[in-house]
């Protein structure tokens, strides 16, 4: 759910405007073939302008900020946790913020991509597979999505703490963290 502050209402109120005055300049029109596909148009043009101008006023007026970010891995149950601070950084309150954590391995992070950084199959029966064409492909990244707060005021602040599987051929990783509010 995405909560609506004045600068929604101010631009839905521009779209209308402009829905309204095209509605009229349509019904002017000499031509009464013309009406209905020019209505058509401008409803389709004032709700795509609506669209895209939540989507706009979400990005620059909802700002979340993640502090003391750490990450540790537990190797008895091949996870891995993040925990730190979410805060609202801005002046209206936030509906979910969500954070992408995409792990990638070794190679892919730092441009080096050679053959050797791939993960390579290690075992008698592996060989076996790879060598009759039953190869099982190993993905090098993993991307998963967290929501880590709901309903933030604005200058609130509260911890998060998150865990997924890691992949236990993964070597020398490289985090990406990316956060979207709504």
């Amino acid at each position: 759910m995405t909560l609506l502050n004045y600068w929604h209402f101010i631009v839905f109120g521009v779209v209308f405007l402009i829905f309204i005055g095209g509605v009229v300049t349509a019904l002017k029109q000499t031509n009464k073939k013309l009406v209905l596909p020019m209505i058509f148009s401008v409803a389709l043009v004032s709700v795509l302008l609506g669209g895209f101008s939540v989507v706009a006023v979400d990005k620059y007026t909802k700002k979340a900020k993640i502090y003391k970010l750490k990450n540790k891995r537990l190797l008895s149950t091949e996870q891995i946790v993040y925990s730190g601070i979410v805060k609202n950084e801005g002046d209206f309150p936030i509906g979910k913020v969500k954070m992408e954590i995409k792990l990638v391995n070794k190679g892919h992070a730092t441009g080096n991509v050679k053959g050797g950084n791939f993960y390579k199959a290690s075992g008698f029966f592996d060989f076996f597979e790879n060598g009759l064409g039953m190869s099982k492909s190993k993905p090098q990244s993993v991307t998963h999505e967290f929501v880590i707060a709901k309903r933030l005021k604005p200058g609130e602040a509260r911890a998060f703490r998150v865990h997924f599987r890691y992949p236990p051929y993964f070597r020398s990783t490289a985090d990406f963290i990316k956060l979207s509010t709504h």
